[in-house]
């Protein structure tokens, strides 16, 4: 019994029928190796089991048929196909070849021989065709099959890409069970050998709520978090000295607050102090959504970071968030605490001084953008690194990060894109994770409302009174030029139509505008130089803008449902009462109207991404190309979510039962996740 994985590991240049161009065409397409070639799953298949009779075809069908070559066809003329004129008890049929030697056809198709032929029929100067025959063989039995069709690489045909896969499953090794008796019973004892015949069998063809195709989402769910928790591991191990606090320039700040904490907010800061006072390296990630305090939070812990006497490191995305995050420091901060900021835009000689404050610790916090992890920039004593909006990191970039931190250094990555339980097991699993999920009772929640875009005159007018009372508006596009293949209203057409309207007081930001003068804009808005900025999505990130308290999106239905939430919470983050505006074409399809009714009657960012989900599919939401994680093959956190906790629970008992994992070798190199911890078994 076969059951070495080291077949399906091979290139695929070690199966038969793959030449240099087919694994080029293929790797294109991330198809690196044999196993990866199995979960390109077949969509649908052609019956080629029944021969019909000539006078039986049917014009554009794929028929299998009996004939007898009675005669060649071979002009001389370039450019011209070549013709076998062919026959069976009922009639004529001529097998037409582009591209194909006459010493090849003649092989193929002897004279007056029986052969069995498959392909799509044509018709032509009342006589059938069949064009370039799919398949073609004296032995019958070989095209007598029913035939997977699969979503093709182009370059690859179906007859070519069947015989493909056929080589791989008669080759499959029956692989040693990973699984544990408990869990393998769960899917009525079926082996992974097994579920993948049955995945690849017709007749299996969009069943997915199977046992074998549960069996396989599951591998793919373990494997995960096989790994993750491999990882979370190796971060406790690295021992650190612990940071010693009395939380006293933290309370004094709390009092000095006016308002008080929420209970996630107070309990998420204590799951992180123990953290920060174990003598195991932090590795956290802070969750909640637009405007709910996450920021707080953290200052707060750096200030008793700051009070054991380490250094902190905020990084933020953009100058303008730095800006921002360095600002509310500086108003909640004791005065006897030296913060700085340092981003691309500090002038040289304050850059030399910041420089010089860190590495001799007079600069106690430091708030920046990616500058602060350039090699000149120093530190005495770092022991506690925020990065913020940090959803574009994947698993390789924090491993790597939490690495250059220095054992002594804690790490807290905060997001705030709100998302299910279930997805957050599958992208932050190597991380602890906090949620807030409760806003400050002084936040008010948005109130949203749905225009047609016809209607643009009686938003104007409310544009124009929300000026009036001294506000700001956010105006956002989708695009940054007119479109001809997509209607959508430009960012700089708008601009130019509202400008005139309100006699130079708007401004215009997108992604084509050079960094210094975005952030030129950015503070120009802030500070109240104009009431309305026109925005494309770029403003979706983090930015506190006090007093804007509306925004308009325009063509809403183009977005997602995460996408309008992030937009919609960079308002009502002042007093006054936030609102938006989703404006529509008409003519919304189902999909649409059931997106914006969601918007309009919830403000839970958890609830409105479980919703986008189920709508658009997790990849899609999150962007994983942005952070270089893969997708599953078959998982999916939302249609899936009974196996993530099954999955979940199997972890935990792992970690605590089974101190040797070779029983998982297999799974975990089959699933081409080992070379994040490199050789974890």
């Amino acid at each position: 019994m076969n059951k070495s994985y080291e077949f399906l590991l091979q290139d695929i240049s070690k199966l038969k029928k793959i030449g240099k161009k087919t694994a080029l065409i293929l790797k294109k397409k991330n198809i690196n190796n044999i196993f990866d070639i199995l979960w390109r799953l077949p969509r649908s298949f052609t019956d080629r089991s029944n021969i019909s009779k000539i006078k039986d075809l049917h014009i554009g069908k794929i028929s299998t048929v009996e004939i007898i070559p009675l005669k060649y066809n071979f002009p001389r003329i370039r450019n011209l196909p070549n013709k076998v004129i062919c026959e069976d008890d009922t009639g004529k049929l001529d097998c037409i070849f582009f591209n194909s030697y006459e010493g090849y056809i003649r092989k193929i198709l002897p004279l007056n021989e029986k052969i069995t032929i498959s392909g799509k029929i044509n018709y032509y100067k009342k006589k059938y065709q069949i064009t370039n025959p799919t398949y073609l063989s004296k032995d019958k039995s070989v095209i007598k099959k029913i035939h997977n069709k699969y979503n093709l690489t182009e370059g690859i045909t179906e007859k070519k890409y069947n015989f493909i896969i056929n080589q791989i499953i008669e080759k499959l090794p029956d692989l040693k069970e990973w699984l544990s008796p408990r869990i393998a019973n769960l899917f009525n004892n079926i082996r992974w050998k097994e579920s993948i015949v049955k995945l690849h069998d017709y007749n299996n063809i969009g069943k997915h709520n199977t046992k074998f195709f549960k069996r396989l989402v599951f591998d793919e769910i373990l494997s995960s978090f096989i790994v993750f928790s491999e990882i979370r591991k190796s971060i406790k191990k690295i021992k650190k000295n612990k940071k010693i606090f009395l939380n006293k320039y933290s309370n004094e700040t709390i009092n000095n607050f006016g308002f008080n904490l929420t209970k996630d907010q107070i309990n998420t800061l204590k799951e992180i102090n123990v953290d920060l006072s174990s003598k195991s390296k932090m590795f956290r990630i802070l969750q909640g959504d637009v405007g709910s305090g996450k920021t707080i939070v953290a200052l707060l812990s750096s200030l008793n970071v700051i009070e054991s006497g380490y250094q902190v490191a905020f990084m933020s995305p953009t100058e303008i968030l730095a800006n921002q995050h360095y600002n509310l420091a500086k108003k909640i901060f004791p005065n006897e605490i030296n913060i700085d900021l340092l981003t691309g835009k500090t002038e040289s000689v304050s850059k030399k001084i910041i420089i010089s404050n860190l590495k001799n610790s007079s600069t106690k916090m430091v708030f920046g953008t990616h500058s602060l992890f350039q090699k000149k920039t120093l530190f005495k004593k770092l022991g506690y690194i925020i990065i913020d909006e940090q959803h574009k990191f994947g698993v390789k970039q924090r491993k790597s990060l939490s690495d250059k931190g220095g054992s002594n250094c804690d790490i807290l990555l905060m997001s705030a894109t709100p998302i299910p339980r279930t997805l957050t097991m599958t992208i932050y699993g190597d991380m602890d994770l906090s949620v807030i999920n409760e806003k400050p009772k002084n936040r008010k929640e948005i109130i949203t409302y749905s225009k047609r875009e016809d209607n643009i005159k009686d938003i104007l007018t409310f544009v124009k009174k929300e000026i009036d009372k001294g506000n700001q508006i956010f105006w956002v596009c989708p695009l940054i030029d007119d479109s001809k293949k997509i209607d959508h209203q430009s960012a700089i057409k708008k601009f130019n139509s509202l400008n005139k309207l309100f006699h130079s007081r708007v401004a215009i930001i997108h992604s084509k505008i050079d960094n210094d003068k975005k952030n030129i804009i950015l503070k120009g808005f802030l500070n109240k130089k104009f009431d309305i900025l026109v925005s494309t999505t770029i403003i979706e990130v983090g930015i506190d803008f006090p007093n804007a308290n509306v925004i308009i999106i325009e063509n809403s239905n183009k977005f997602g449902l995460s996408q309008l939430h992030q937009l919609r919470g960079r308002v009502g983050r002042g007093v006054n009462q936030g609102k938006c505006i989703l404006m529509f074409k008409n003519n919304l399809s189902e999909n649409a109207k059931k997106r914006i009714k969601i918007l309009k009657n919830t403000n839970n960012g958890f609830v409105i991404s479980n919703e986008d989900m189920k709508l658009r599919g997790f990849g899609d939401v999150l962007g994983f190309k942005q952070s270089g994680d893969k997708k599953f093959n078959l998982a999916d956190p939302i249609i899936h979510e009974d196996l993530f906790k099954i999955a979940e629970k199997e972890i935990r008992r792992i970690e605590i039962e089974e101190t040797n994992l070779s029983k998982y070798k297999t799974l975990i190199k089959l699933y081409d996740k080992a070379d994040i911890i490199y050789d974890l078994v």
